[in-house]
């Protein structure tokens, strides 16, 4: 053994249809609180899976768990094929990248350095320039990607919540993980900015990685994503592609609201509306 520990290799570029991360029989405890129960779901290499549902059903408390940010009370979870709690903190950093609804940062780095920040896992992982040369150029596809270049100077506390979360977007694409898990992140922006982070996500999923992204708004996962999870009290109500799972009747038992669904004239997509 050398004086210095080995880095982890990163994994191997996925195949469509690899499974990247999964619930089998996911329970998780908040305390004395049961917040998922017998949650089974595969997030494959290749798609957008959006996970929906009321406030409190669990989306984020199962991103987190695919994450391996908390521990099941049963069940368990695998990501690159092996138990998440398996693999080591820098291993994990490979493997899958995270979108956290706030990220909030107590000292005013520049959005540059922002992103940059994404790359810490592929420290020393290449000689010379060629390293440098990589993370340039991990980091300007990813502002480019999210429309953040114009920031690369500004105080990140100094923008906006929408500037921000497209920043915290830039930094999880330039971790280059085949697995990411976003939290919300259109919670902030304008509808312009909505639809430009989910044709990341497809576009994401278009190179091959796999993205599960937390949603509130049903339009939006209709429109991009190509199987929705819809959560409901902690447990898997519905999973499938949009237009078998958004129906009127499943959406009104779920969030106890009135709701009606049409087909979009053009695309034959569901439309989701509230009923006024």
């Amino acid at each position: 053994m050398g004086l210095f520990p080995r880095r982890p290799a990163p994994p191997a570029p996925a195949r469509p249809g690899d499974v990247l991360a999964e619930a089998r029989a996911l329970r998780v405890r908040l305390g004395a609180r049961s917040v998922l129960e017998d949650v089974s779901l595969a997030v494959p290499a290749g798609e957008v899976l959006a996970l929906v549902g009321p406030n409190g059903a669990g989306k984020s408390t199962l991103l987190a768990a695919l994450a391996g940010d908390l521990p099941a009370a049963g069940g368990e979870v695998l990501v690159g094929g092996a138990p998440v709690a398996s693999w080591t903190p820098a291993q994990l950093a490979l493997r899958r990248a995270v979108l956290p609804q706030s990220a909030p940062l107590a000292f005013p780095f520049t959005v540059d350095r922002v992103v940059r920040m994404g790359r810490a896992p592929w420290a020393g992982r290449g000689a010379g320039d060629s390293s440098g040369d990589r993370d340039d150029a991990a980091v300007a596809g990813a502002m480019a990607a999210t429309g953040v270049h114009a920031l690369s100077g500004r105080p990140y506390p100094a923008l906006s919540g929408g500037e921000r979360a497209r920043v915290a977007l830039a930094r999880v694409l330039a971790q280059q993980a085949p697995l990411l898990l976003l939290d919300e992140p259109t919670a902030a922006m304008d509808l312009r900015h909505q639809e430009l982070v989910l044709r990341v996500c497809r576009d994401q999923a278009a190179a091959g990685r796999a993205v599960v992204v937390v949603l509130h708004d049903l339009g939006l996962a209709a429109a991009h994503a190509d199987r929705v999870a819809v959560l409901s009290a902690g447990r898997l109500t519905a999973h499938g592609s949009p237009a078998r799972v958004l129906t009127a009747g499943l959406l009104t038992r779920v969030y106890q609201h009135p709701v009606e669904v049409f087909r979009h004239p053009r695309t034959h997509l569901p439309v989701v509306l509230p009923r006024r």
